[in-house]
């Protein structure tokens, strides 16, 4: 299927690794000219300039600063923006009780996970607006809607999230800029699996292996696995195409069933 965003310019926040190499690397495939934001360098996103048209900004994008430094070296390369996807997040696991979670843990959570979005998003709205019909599209999760305390305030901020791009998608929709979110359950990606990750920090703190603590996650859900990146990539750049052109104010769910609420 051809998704109609050859030539288009799309900014992708949290690119180096994980889902928003993924979607970076998608977009190329589809012929998008992709100006590709985050805090460091990855040799697998280098590798994408011998794929195609590849801008890599190098800044903090949990800031104003560093958001508006993504943004204006789309548009002074490209001319404008045709797709945003919000990527930047983060998770650390709160094992031992909200009474121990600080302010400066709270701070951080809404810092990478709702700010960022918020932040990026206001520095791009201009020129979104500029080449509507266009699209935002945001990394949320299905913590938005299944809170745990074991992620307590990753959970609080994904709902924000969540709320937040629901509510734009009202202000926007009528010029012709479509918002949605894509939900993710548990991803193979670093985050989980890595080093430091979900599944390490859990088992090291409950004393179990992490591959059992990696098969629990995803033990209860009808397709029995994770979520591989390239299949929420899949799903962003539909939802930022032209073919998702009616679509917005959603909120899409790619979890393998984990979520059993109508």
């Amino acid at each position: 299927m051809k998704l109609d965003l050859t030539g288009k310019t799309a900014v992708v926040t949290g690119a180096s690794r994980g889902i928003g190499l993924a979607v970076a690397q998608a977009l190329i495939r589809e012929g998008a000219g992709v100006v590709a934001g985050a805090l460091s360098a990855s040799a697998e996103l280098n590798a994408l300039a011998d794929e195609g048209d590849l801008t890599v900004v190098l800044d903090d994008l949990t800031t104003s600063a560093g958001c508006q430094a993504l943004v204006d070296a789309a548009v002074e390369t490209h001319g404008g923006i045709d797709v945003l996807v919000n990527n930047v997040g983060g998770v650390r696991p709160r094992t031992t009780g909200f009474l121990d979670v600080s302010d400066a843990d709270w701070q951080w959570a809404l810092d990478v996970n709702l700010f960022s979005a918020v932040r990026a998003t206001r520095a791009a709205v201009p020129h979104l607006l500029a080449r509507a019909p266009s699209a935002v599209t945001t990394i949320c999760s299905v913590n938005a809607a299944l809170p745990d305390p074991g992620v307590i305030d990753y959970s609080a901020a994904k709902a924000a999230l969540r709320s937040f791009t629901k509510s734009l998608s009202k202000e926007l929709g009528p010029a012709g800029v479509r918002v949605n979110t894509v939900s993710p359950g548990p991803v193979a990606t670093a985050l989980w699996l890595g080093a430091g990750g979900v599944a390490e920090t859990v088992a090291k703190a409950r004393g179990l292996d992490p591959v059992a603590v990696q098969q629990a996650a995803v033990a209860g859900t009808p397709t029995g696995r994770f979520t591989r990146p390239e299949e929420v990539a899949h799903l962003v750049l539909y939802l930022s195409s032209p073919l998702a052109g009616n679509v917005t104010g959603a909120d899409v769910l790619i979890d393998g069933g984990m979520v059993t609420t109508i």
